[in-house]
C-alpha cells in the first residue's frame, strides 16, 4: 500500500503567523502536514544554526493544529524537523508564506524563509520558499487567520502539487516563489531569474541617552530592475515571480527549467478558470 505523502511546513515569521496558517491549510488537500517552525520572529535570520545553547521545542495549538515550536532558526526547525521530530523522512517541505517578498539574492541570502527551504534541499529534500509582498507599515495579528493570504496560499498548494508529481527539473534544487500584494484570479506566473540587489544600503548613526553611539542598518530601493528578473515581475508587473535556485549557486538555463515556467502556468490557469466557473 503506498504511503502516504508528508509534507513539512515551516517558515521564519513564527508558527503563530497568519502565513504558514493558510499555506498548511490549502497544501494540507494533497499530503498529511506537519508544521515545524520558530516559535517567534526569526526574520533575516539566515542559514544560521544554533550550536551555542540548546534547543527547546513545545506543542502548541494553532487554530486546531498541533504544531511543534522551536525556539531557534528556520534552518535549525528544518533539522530537528527532518532528524526527530518527523516520524520518516518527509517528501517535500515548504516555507512561508512570508510575510514580506525575497528578492534579489540581497534579500535571499538574509532570508530565513528561504534558508528553510535551502536546509531542506542541502537534505535533499525537494523544497519551495514561498513570500508575498506587504506594503510599508501594514501589521498582521499573529495567531489569526488573515484572509490576505488565501489566494497565495491556493497557488502555492499548486505549485506544492507540480513538484511532487514532477519533481524538479535537473540542476534545480528549490525554487523561491513571491507573490504580488494583489494577488488574484489571473495574476500571471513568470518564471524569472535573480536580480543582484534590490537596496542601497545606508547606516544611520544616532546617540543613545548616555551619548554613546548606535548605528540602525537599512536600506532604500532601487529605482529600476531587469525586464526578467523576479524583483520586476512583483514590483512592476504584478505578477508571482518563480525562480529556481541551485545549491551550486551557478545553475545553467537549460530547456527543463524553461518547461517549469509553462507548465506552471496552465496548472495555474486552469485553478484560475475553476474558481471563475464557481464564482459564476
Amino acid at each position: 500500500m503506498k504511503r502516504p505523502t508528508l509534507i513539512m511546513v515551516t517558515n521564519d515569521d513564527g508558527v503563530f503567523s497568519p502565513g504558514i496558517v493558510a499555506l498548511a491549510d490549502a497544501v494540507e488537500r494533497y499530503a498529511h502536514v506537519s508544521v515545524i517552525a520558530p516559535e517567534g520572529q526569526q526574520s533575516a535570520a539566515g542559514m544560521s544554526l544554533t550550536f551555542h545553547r540548546p534547543l527547546r521545542v513545545e506543542k502548541v495549538l494553532v487554530h486546531g493544529r498541533t504544531c511543534h515550536a522551536v525556539s531557534g532558526s528556520p534552518a535549525d526547525s528544518v533539522m530537528v524537523g527532518v532528524n526527530k521530530l518527523l516520524p520518516r523522512r518527509p517528501d517535500m517541505v515548504v516555507s512561508g508564506i512570508n510575510i514580506g517578498e525575497n528578492l534579489t539574492i540581497q534579500d535571499i541570502l538574509a532570508s530565513g524563509t528561504v534558508a528553510a527551504a535551502m536546509e531542506a534541499a542541502l537534505l535533499g529534500i525537494p523544497s519551495v520558499a514561498f513570500s508575498m509582498e506587504v506594503p510599508a507599515g501594514r501589521q498582521f495579528s499573529h495567531g489569526q487567520k488573515n484572509t490576505r493570504f488565501d489566494m497565495p496560499a491556493k497557488v502555492a498548494a499548486e505549485i506544492t502539487q507540480e513538484v511532487l508529481l514532477e519533481g524538479l527539473p535537473d540542476g534545480v534544487n528549490l525554487l523561491n516563489v513571491n507573490f504580488p500584494w494583489k494577488t488574484e484570479i489571473g495574476t500571471k506566473v513568470k518564471l524569472t531569474s535573480i536580480e543582484v540587489r534590490k537596496y542601497r544600503d545606508y547606516v544611520l548613526q544616532r546617540k543613545d541617552p548616555r551619548g554613546r553611539p548606535y548605528y540602525w542598518v537599512w536600506g532604500a530601493r532601487l529605482p529600476t530592475f531587469r525586464k526578467d528578473s523576479d524583483v520586476y515581475a512583483v514590483h512592476k508587473e504584478n505578477a508571482i515571480s518563480v525562480s529556481p535556485l541551485s545549491l551550486d549557486l551557478t545553475p545553467s538555463v537549460a530547456k527543463e527549467i524553461r518547461s517549469l515556467g509553462t507548465s506552471l502556468e496552465k496548472r495555474i490557469g486552469t485553478m484560475y478558470q475553476r474558481m471563475r466557473a464557481r464564482e459564476k
